[in-house]
């Protein structure tokens, strides 16, 4: 089984990835964030984790506020680096294990964790700025898998520091009940004591962060039963980050040993470092088998269904670049194109061979095999003049006479506007 080797925790001030793009590392004002980080490279390159869950929060840069998640969890295969406004970082992306991703993403809906998930995103300073310090990346790769779990925590209402704890002890039980024999590390970042907006901009509290810290490590009960207005009076507005340090805290024996830390106020933000070993003994397998089953009962038996082909997060992915495709049929210019210049648009997306032929035969049915949604199909159909009723025929190899002596009325309909 995956085991959890235990957490490290880091703030993601862009101080940090800004020292290292400008080779700030040795200079007086910045030399002690580096310093610092010194023993969570030595540890991190000691441990060599399989891969890394990733806690952090996006700044406004791949999500947005006209949808805006509690927890967005990454399911895809690798992460860019996003352009924050004055163009990307010169990092390579991070590879992901979408499989370990996925059933950490099972097993928190499972526990009752409504998750949201991603794929096809650029990830900003929130992850990539401590992750510059901490890993070795100039040969072109980082050494080990990163697992992003973003936090909503910038558009309140958001979670509450007890239930990032939860989330924390939901994602251990994930992560454990893992087939596979991989060893993974918790990374949290954010924080420590900063406001950045209003006449309060620039506020520190470094009693507060080493307090925090003290908690923390021997009584995140505490921490779990302040409120957020509590934090943001400790800390600083911003400084209420810190919730998601819970999240890892929560994946970690109710003991942990302590192997590092250390603190640091350069200008705006309370950098602190942190290092907790894991002291969980084994789980027996027959409560991880348990735990197995209970994530897989609510689609326990699809399979027996002729015909039915869930739109898992596996087919999802892999039809994301087809799906992507479609879901563009909701703009003018593109299924203009679609319709009278298709080869052009296919070079132009990226479509392999038989994603062409698929759409080129009009094939519904070998569309939902391959890992189309139906809900893009009946967009494409509607821009190619096929109504829903066709479709329909079509999935169940029948003609479309044959198909509505099945229905009490005999109607067609599509999505389509009034063109």
């Amino acid at each position: 089984m995956a085991r959890i080797i235990g957490g490290i925790a880091v703030s993601h001030t862009p101080t940090i990835g800004f020292a290292v793009d400008h080779n700030k590392q040795q200079e007086a004002a910045w030399a002690p964030i580096f310093e610092s980080f010194g023993p969570l490279q030595r540890w991190l390159d000691e441990k060599k984790p399989d891969a890394l869950v990733y806690i952090f929060n996006d700044h406004v840069t791949a999500f947005f506020f006209d949808h805006y998640s509690a927890f967005a969890l990454g399911i895809d295969n690798e992460y860019g680096v996003a352009d924050e406004g004055g163009g990307p970082r010169a990092l390579p992306p991070v590879k992901s294990d979408a499989a370990l991703a996925r059933h950490i993403g099972t097993s928190l809906m499972a526990d009752e964790f409504d998750m949201s998930f991603f794929m096809n995103k650029k990830l900003d300073h929130g992850l990539f700025s401590p992750l510059s310090a901490l890993l070795p990346w100039q040969s072109g790769e980082w050494p080990t898998r990163v697992i992003p779990l973003q936090i909503g925590v910038l558009q309140f209402p958001i979670p509450s520091a007890r239930r990032c704890y939860k989330l924390g002890q939901a994602l251990r039980r994930a992560i454990e009940s893992y087939p596979q024999d991989l060893n993974v590390a918790i990374v949290a970042t954010g924080g420590l004591s900063h406001q950045v907006h209003g006449e309060r901009c620039g506020f520190n509290n470094p009693e507060w962060d080493a307090q925090f810290v003290d908690l923390l490590v021997n009584d995140p009960e505490t921490l779990c039963d302040m409120t957020l207005a509590e934090y943001a009076e400790l800390g600083g507005m911003e400084g209420a980050e810190v919730i998601m340090w819970l999240v890892m805290r929560g994946a970690l024996s109710a003991t942990v040993t302590e192997t590092w830390r250390d603190y640091y106020l350069p200008s705006m933000t309370g950098i602190a470092t942190l290092i907790l070993e894991n002291n969980a003994g084994a789980v027996p397998e027959a409560s991880l088998e348990r735990h197995r089953q209970h994530m897989a009962r609510q689609l326990a038996g699809v399979e027996k269904l002729p015909g039915t082909l869930p739109f898992t997060q596996e087919r999802s992915l892999k039809g994301l670049r087809l799906n992507g495709f479609l879901h563009r049929l909701t703009e003018p210019a593109w299924r203009e194109r679609f319709l009278h210049q298709p080869r052009a648009l296919y070079a132009e997306a990226g479509l392999s061979d038989e994603e062409q032929r698929l759409l080129d035969e009009r094939d519904w049915r070998g569309l939902i095999h391959y890992g189309a949604s139906f809900f893009l199909l009946e967009k494409m159909g509607a821009v190619v003049g096929v109504s829903n009723l066709h479709i329909y025929a079509a999935m169940r190899g029948q003609t479309l006479e044959a198909f509505q002596q099945t229905r009490n009325q005999q109607v067609t309909y599509s999505v389509a506007g009034k063109r």
